[in-house]
């Protein structure tokens, strides 16, 4: 197949690892793979005088932005400036996915030589900061849609009446996110992930840790991020902050832990940390959002809290942290072997079952764009 991925800006983010991931298992799969995206887009005039004024300077825009497609083989176009990516920029083909709501608009607009139009959907993208009727729109497009879980299923069927979706579960890399057998340390560490959007859940993960360290005050914390901390959402005191670290130092930040938290409030994504955290052997404390209601049993290989609740969580890492070597050590081994139960190459599988879908779909009419490969029975 002759496959055109509609990215936005790509970047170090979760979202843009996923599109890279499946680019490159396709290709290997002997898919033609090409990823188009816009530069970075400039700053806001108002955002460029407050910068000046706060005596930041005045901020320039990058011309590309490090991401995980950095490295690899993968045809990426990068177009002319920050705008719409429109016919003259994709070639015909056989699909052309969006990744994003505001990449589905565009492929929308495409004509239907592109390909058939698939929706890649990694999370129900109504936030804060997103327009909620365009965003809504989109998932009404007839448009074939990939989710990355059941949740996002549902949320296709029950809010935008599509039953006709295909799941296909994230996986982790066993060779970049590992770590060896290993006991509770004397002296104990969580993680996060610092995130300030307000669907993340740091508000929580962070009270949380005030009541922990009233606990146990040797409590040690870990955190790494793309954003900095701010005043508003202060780290702990005494917390370690990693700030980008390089990819292959990432799993050894998992494995100083012997607890993970995340405290995401929306159930309709992935949350794609706290399966890394598991490849590298460490327990979860999640609230009951995204992928880890799905994969998480409480007690065996980690613990599920309720949405925004703060002691629940806390309580939750305590009794992680409270576990005999021997329990933990049983904790340690049900999350290593939950991770390692999936694989890219599976998912990729699906993920190419998915595009043939949607072919046979164009085919019939049932979606937009159309499908040049012949369908198979």
């Amino acid at each position: 197949m002759q496959i055109s991925f509609i990215s936005p800006t790509v970047d170090l983010s979760g979202g843009a690892r996923v599109i890279a991931v499946y680019a490159q298992q396709l290709k290997r799969m002997g898919h033609t793979v090409r990823v188009i995206s816009p530069p970075p887009a400039d700053v806001p005039l108002r955002r460029k005088v407050k910068s000046w004024l706060m005596g930041n300077g005045w901020p320039k825009v990058p011309s590309r932005h490090e991401s995980h497609l950095d490295g690899t083989e993968i045809d990426h176009r990068v177009i002319d400036r920050w705008r719409p990516i429109m016919d003259d920029d994709v070639p015909g083909g056989d699909a052309v996915i969006a990744t994003w709501w505001e990449t589905a608009e565009w492929v929308a607009a495409l004509g239907a030589r592109k390909g058939a139009k698939v929706y890649f959907i990694q999370a129900h993208e109504l936030h804060e900061y997103t327009p909620e009727a365009r965003v809504r729109a989109t998932y009404r497009l007839p448009f074939h849609k990939i989710v990355i879980s059941q949740g996002l299923q549902r949320v296709m069927s029950e809010q935008y009446g599509d039953a006709t979706v295909d799941v296909v579960p994230n996986s982790v890399d066993p060779t970049q996110f590992f770590a060896p057998l290993r006991g509770k340390q004397p002296s104990p560490s969580v993680g996060f992930l610092y995130a300030g959007q307000h669907f993340k859940g740091l508000d929580t993960t962070l009270a949380a840790l005030e009541i922990l360290r009233s606990r146990i005050p040797d409590l040690g914390i870990i955190a790494f991020g793309a954003q900095r901390p701010s005043d508003s959402l202060p780290l702990p005191k005494g917390a370690e902050f990693f700030h980008l670290p390089p990819q292959h130092e990432i799993r050894n930040l998992y494995a100083r832990c012997d607890a993970w938290v995340t405290a995401s409030r929306s159930n309709e994504g992935f949350n794609l940390p706290a399966l890394e955290a598991m490849a590298c052997r460490t327990p979860v404390v999640s609230t009951r959002a995204a992928w880890p209601e799905e994969a998480i049993k409480s007690g065996w290989n980690g613990i599920l809290v309720d949405v925004d609740d703060v002691q629940g969580l806390a309580d939750g890492v305590e009794w992680v942290l409270s576990r005999s070597d021997p329990e933990w050590r049983n904790l340690s081994a049900n999350a290593y072997a939950t991770a390692a139960a999936g694989s890219w190459e599976a998912s990729a599988k699906l993920f190419e079952n998915a595009l043939e879908h949607a072919c046979r779909r164009s085919m019939r009419g049932e979606i937009c764009g159309k499908c040049r490969m012949r369908s198979k029975s």
